[in-house]
């Protein structure tokens, strides 16, 4: 779990902002405050992971804010203007959101939270190397579904949703997203784009064509353009 705070000036927004973190399972909120300086006697208090901050608020400047801190936890930066996006990035914050947010937004930048929050928990494994989350939670129905990424057999885009098909179902996870947003979640070793409609997993793929790769007796199509990658993947494997 992930403790965090809510910080917004205007009531209307921190309402949509609490209500929106309620809806991710491994946030826990810890406090919501009108103002930074409510926020500090909750920082002196409580344990506190993650800050969701408004930048422009009366008084103390959500920059200033993060500034004034000498341990800082992590920081999701949500406001009306996009102008203030570099000076966020260059106090290390997680991630840049303009109000107003989606769910599927709201939730990519948790899932990057929570990752790096995973990484610094459990350090490096006995080999040395660094340990990732082995899953992402996606919007489903008003409700968050947590898909394993081991499950997934290929991803299919279709509009503005795509299609998750996994291993462990014939029924598909159909979520209103974007492949080029999921792509970045999937661990770039594990997955490869193959189409723009198509991403498959690497260990799901039983064969491989000039023009199309099976996993299982299913073909899917590899467009001229992501060619290269495969090839790429195959020579590495061959």
């Amino acid at each position: 779990m992930l403790r965090c705070i809510a910080i917004d000036d205007e009531p209307l927004a921190l309402e949509l902002l609490v209500d929106n973190i309620s809806k991710v399972p491994f946030l826990e909120l810890v406090a919501e405050c009108s103002n930074p300086l409510e926020a500090l006697k909750v920082l002196q208090e409580k344990k506190v992971d993650l800050i969701f901050l408004d930048i422009q608020m009366p008084g103390l400047t959500g920059l200033q804010f993060i500034q004034s801190l000498a341990e800082k936890p992590m920081f999701i930066l949500i406001t009306a203007y996009e102008k203030y996006a570099l000076d966020g990035y260059t106090l290390d914050v997680i991630d840049y959101l303009v109000k107003p947010v989606s769910l599927d937004r709201f939730i990519k930048a948790c899932n990057k939270a929570r990752d790096l929050h995973e990484l610094k928990i459990k350090g490096n494994d006995n080999n040395g190397n660094t340990q990732k989350a082995d899953y992402f939670f996606v919007n489903v129905d008003y409700k968050l579904l947590k898909v394993v990424f081991a499950d997934i057999t290929f991803i299919e885009g279709l509009k503005d949703y795509i299609k998750i098909h996994l291993k462990s179902t014939t029924r598909p996870i159909i979520t209103r997203m974007s492949m080029k947003s999921v792509e970045e979640q999937l661990p770039e070793n594990d997955f490869i784009r193959i189409h723009k409609s198509y991403i498959v997993s690497v260990s799901h793929i039983t064969a491989v064509m000039k023009n199309s790769v099976f996993i299982g007796e299913l073909e899917i199509p590899v467009s001229d353009n992501y060619k290269d990658t495969l090839a790429a993947l195959t020579g590495k494997h061959g």
